[in-house]
């Protein structure tokens, strides 16, 4: 086990269906407790929709996994409730150093402008990320997490899904109007149901050495190419909590994982990277092949993928779990809206088309930056290294250095969800992009931009004039700056070319669907129609 951390054992409770021998329908049931099915349960939850969570294990995630959690998924957990806490317990950092042999070649920052609330960055064991999520679940009355219960078959109906579940009291049935799996890159719902799971495998191996020291590096990304240390090879270093530090060695095409994983072979590496006078002690070793593969469909009639279950991507970008929690942050709002009768099914055909369009953006930056890393031939080696000597005195070469582009989201443009401009602005807050924060000051406090939005659908209206629309059941409210909130430094004016007059619709994921130079009812109605999949 680890020298840094214990793991705690969830105790198993007997479900009610089992206990009192008949079955029950929920609206929703999740299939594995890791960080994408308990963001999936709470956001939910979080939206006035009850869910059950099932998980065969008892404990948090074993061993090194997740580290790198990006800004967008810290703004969806803040949104929760938990970023904060999260924040405070990571550790932040937003510069990364590429170093090529021994010099470094140049640094980048992931966070070069201003006023967010949350940070570019944070490193944190994925145990920490899930003790803090399991916490929560337990809190909120809308979540039910079932320890011990091992999903065995699961029969779609439909107008729902039959799952079969086995317990320490035996084995049960019960159903779901809809089924999430979130049970990881090699699912079993995935493979129950027969989806297709399609891309492609790398050779490459990498070592992971998770390792216990006091050492002066900074709380940096630092990325080598053909350090002495590692000839011909590659490196990666992230510092994580505890005085623990993530370093990544690639092994190349013929590495033997089990001899490559003995302390024997994994010491000699840290000490010439190191030193042999600098004390360590391993806490984690492994090794890894990585692929980058998507599911056919997001939705397989009632059930419907997230996280890995839909998607696997190289560890490089951190761009796995990331893209997991937004892959709840689009689902959950459709989801409970086709649960209130709110919008059709059609609704959740756009969980694929935007979760699958970001799956692909995430695979292709992926797929660059292996072959990048870990060059197929001795031509593309020659050139990578041209690249990388190039790029220590001359800007332009550098966006060419791909040491695993870092997660950002992927705006939804073209989505069947948005409405057009039809006039012109500036700026990047087209209709399809995800919002950018910025600081208000609300009530007299200070506060931030995203804190207002996420809970429904929002007009942002910059001045006097709009007024709340309804499609239905479904009511966009008027967030007025101005009167509700104070732009009080001008950023969220400037971020969002807000002239007097300009009506943002905003999506409950904090997206933007349309935006307007003025306020026009009927206009809205038909873009908050087109957005709930009525038009």
């Amino acid at each position: 086990m680890l020298h840094t951390y214990t793991y705690p054992q969830y105790a198993y409770r007997p479900s009610p269906e089992q206990a009192e021998g008949r079955r029950t329908r929920h609206p929703v049931v999740v299939v594995g407790a890791g960080p994408v099915g308990m963001t999936q349960a709470l956001d939910l939850a979080a939206r006035g929709v009850p869910c059950v969570v099932l998980d065969d294990n008892n404990t948090v995630s074993v061993g090194s996994r997740a580290v790198c959690y990006a800004k967008r998924p810290l703004e969806i957990w803040d949104r929760l409730g938990l970023g904060e806490a999260l924040v405070e317990q990571g550790v932040q950092w937003k510069v990364g150093k590429v170093f090529f042999r021994d010099e470094l070649v140049y640094q980048f920052d992931l966070l070069p402008e201003d006023h967010h609330k949350m940070p570019a960055m944070i490193n944190l064991q994925q145990y920490y990320l899930e003790e803090r999520l399991v916490q929560a679940c337990e809190a909120s009355p809308r979540v039910d997490l079932r320890w011990k219960h091992k999903v065995l078959a699961v029969e779609p109906q439909p107008d729902h899904v039959v799952l079969t579940v086995e317990t320490p009291d035996g084995i049960f049935k019960m159903e779901a109007q809809w089924l999430i799996a979130c049970d990881g890159a090699h699912s079993d719902v995935r493979r129950m149901i027969g989806a297709d799971f399609t891309g492609q495998f790398f050779q490459d191996r990498f070592l992971i050495a998770d390792v216990v020291m006091k050492a002066d590096f900074p709380t940096e990304r630092w990325f080598w190419f053909d350090p002495p240390f590692h000839r011909n090879q590659s490196v990666l270093l992230h510092k994580q909590r505890d005085n623990v530090w993530r370093i990544d060695f690639q092994l190349g095409w013929d590495a033997d994982p089990n001899e490559e994983k003995k302390p024997e072979r994994v010491i000699p590496r840290i000490q010439a990277m190191l030193g042999p006078d600098v004390p360590f002690e391993l806490e984690w070793v492994s090794v890894y092949q990585f692929a980058c593969r998507r599911i056919d469909n997001f939705r397989h009639g009632r059930v419907l993928f997230a996280g890995d279950a839909a998607h696997q991507v190289s560890p490089f970008g951190a761009r796995g779990a990331n893209s997991g929690v937004q892959d709840c942050d689009n689902l959950s709002w459709k989801l409970a809206a086709v649960l209130a009768g709110d919008a059709p099914e059609a609704l959740l055909d756009t969980y694929h088309w935007e979760r699958a369009l970001a799956a692909d953006d995430n695979i292709r930056n992926s797929t660059r930056s292996t072959d990048f890393i870990t060059p197929k031939s001795r031509a593309s080696l020659r050139l990578r290294n041209a690249v990388l000597e190039l790029a220590r005195a001359e800007p332009l070469a550098r966006p060419l250095v791909n040491s695993g582009r870092l997660s950002t989201p992927t705006p939804y443009l073209g989505s069947p969800l948005n409405t057009p401009d039809s006039e012109p602005f500036a700026g990047r807050m087209v209709p399809g992009m995800f919002c950018a924060d910025a600081p208000l000051q609300v009530q007299g406090r200070p506060g931030w931009l995203l804190e207002q939005l996420g809970r429904g659908f929002v007009l942002l209206s910059f001045g006097a004039g709009a007024e709340p629309v309804r499609v239905g059941n479904v009511q966009a409210e008027v967030l007025e700056v101005g009167r509700d909130v104070h732009d009080r430094l001008g950023v969220l004016t400037e971020r969002y070319d807000g002239r007097p007059g300009t009506v943002y619709l905003i999506r409950p994921d904090q997206y933007v669907a349309a935006r307007w130079r003025r306020f026009d009812a009927q206009a809205v109605r038909a873009a908050l129609s087109r957005a709930l999949a009525l038009a």
